[in-house]
């Protein structure tokens, strides 16, 4: 059965595909961006990727 790991990072609005790209290289997959907190221009992002095996 495949576990896995999960990640939240802020994006910028003005450099959101350099971030992404970034995180897809190291094996993260974008699961879903959701606006950040109130007042702010910012998005985050969840992303996950399967675990290393032990």
């Amino acid at each position: 059965m495949t576990t896995w790991e999960y990640a939240t990072i802020p994006l910028l609005i003005h450099n959101t595909k350099a971030i992404l790209d970034q995180w897809g290289e190291d094996g993260w997959e974008l699961v879903q961006v959701v606006p950040g907190p109130a007042g702010s221009n910012n998005l985050v992002a969840y992303l996950k990727r399967p675990k290393a095996e032990q």
